[in-house]
């Protein structure tokens, strides 16, 4: 490994923010995220919209991220086993399986019907050679590489109807869910919920938006003060290009990778 891998580290910028939609009834954010970075340059990252028709989403969606995100990172994982497409897979699907029972196990706790804690969920783990993602229900994954390339790693499950997604309460939630693979020297890597998807992809094509993206990328590789950058994407989430275009609450995870 040279001087160069071994100095380099992930830069996270993250946030969840109601949408003008949920304001005007006073409602809170459905949305919820999380992310951890791990030893050898691994980084996990998860995002979750509880459903508009759960009442208690944004629960489900809260222990959905925190338990993806903990049973990945309390395993060995290293960039050496990441070489490996049935060990991604393995720790991709046991994660999705392991917040789809924290959700049934919530539930019950807390006497609540198991629809009521539905929403999506993506789950993502990054190294400087890889993007692999699991991915139930709508939003985005997208990752950019070395080269500039721009690539959406998965894309939205609407279902038959636009309306429509698969939940991780869902019945058929894991064995629908999209788990991608892309390898490649990776610089840069977003995940997002469906409230940002309209502006961030060409949904006719899943094709990512470059003026979304790019400058958003450049953002995060340059930022100097993590607190700073965290209140300038919230910002930007409220800002009127973003809420004259969606109501909807709006979550947004952006990763570079910085020598």
């Amino acid at each position: 490994m040279n001087t160069s891998e071994q100095t380099s580290h992930w830069q996270v910028v993250a946030a969840s923010v109601c949408g003008t939609s949920h304001l005007k009834n006073k409602q809170l954010c459905q949305d919820a995220h999380h992310w951890q970075p791990m030893p050898d340059n691994v980084l996990v990252l998860a995002a979750a919209d509880g459903a508009g028709s759960a009442t208690w989403g944004k629960v489900g969606a809260m222990v959905a991220v925190e338990t993806a995100i903990e049973n990945i990172s309390t395993k060995r994982v290293t960039r050496r086993a990441l070489a490996d497409d049935v060990v991604v897979n393995s720790l991709l699907i046991d994660a999705l399986l392991s917040a789809k029972l924290a959700v049934q196990e919530e539930a019950v706790a807390c006497e609540k019907q198991l629809p009521d804690l539905a929403s999506t969920l993506i789950i993502a783990i990054a190294s400087p050679e890889i993007v692999a993602v699991v991915q139930v229900g709508d939003g985005v994954a997208v990752a950019k590489d070395a080269s500039g390339n721009l690539a959406a790693i998965t894309i939205p499950d609407h279902g038959e109807f636009i309306n429509e997604t698969t939940f991780l309460t869902s019945p058929n939630a894991i064995e629908t869910a999209q788990v991608r693979l892309w390898r490649q020297a990776i610089a840069n890597v977003g995940v997002l919920t469906d409230g940002l998807q309209m502006l961030a992809m060409n949904m006719a094509v899943g094709v990512p938006h470059k003026p979304f993206f790019l400058p958003l990328f450049d953002f995060v590789s340059n930022i100097e003060d993590k607190t700073v950058a965290k209140e300038q994407l919230i910002k930007f989430l409220r800002s009127e290009r973003i809420t004259q275009r969606t109501d909807d609450d709006l979550t947004l995870i952006i990763a570079a990778l910085r020598s």
